[in-house]
């Protein structure tokens, strides 16, 4: 049996799919976020990828806290092992990933942070190293709960944004 080809990305198609088509398509995005990608195909048409990446980010905002947390921790722990991540962030978190120093630290930092807010630390990596990753990920510990999530969300975006970018190119 042949390998169904990827679905399309293109805005256009995006916007015309069966809802459950277009979660499937733009799932990678968001790391399959069930909740949230049912909310964005509700949002269509959008006309652009700007503004499909506009009402992302504003319904992820507009979200019950519970599915906000959904959306965050569908992403893997920063420097979560490689067979526990999608491809995607596999390549996104590839950069510094055989230091033992930084893997503890950041195992530390998952732990400490997860503890105090309860979700995951989502951050756009954007080609940074690991080791370039812990300043703010220790900031991040100091901050208040509602800023992170805040944070997390629009990161959660971003990632999203430069992927489709990576995917279409």
């Amino acid at each position: 049996m042949a390998a169904r080809p990827a679905p399309s990305l293109d805005i256009d198609e995006l916007d015309v799919i069966a809802p459950g088509a277009f979660a499937a398509a733009v799932a990678p995005l968001f790391e399959g976020a069930r909740g949230f990608l049912g909310r964005l195909a509700l949002a269509r048409p959008f006309d652009s990828v700007d503004v499909m990446f506009d009402r992302a980010r504003e319904i992820a905002h507009a979200m019950p806290p519970d599915e906000q947390i959904e959306l965050i921790d569908a992403h893997p722990r920063l420097g979560a092992s490689s067979s526990a991540v999608s491809d995607l962030s596999r390549g996104e978190q590839a950069t510094g990933a055989g230091d033992a120093a930084v893997a503890a630290e950041l195992d530390r930092l998952n732990g400490a942070y997860e503890a105090q807010f309860g979700f995951r630390y989502c951050v756009f990596v954007a080609g940074r190293s690991r080791a370039d990753l812990l300043p703010d990920f220790e900031a991040a510990l100091t901050a208040d709960r509602d800023a992170e999530i805040h944070r997390a969300l629009d990161a959660v975006v971003d990632i999203a944004r430069a992927r489709y970018a990576t995917l279409t190119a």
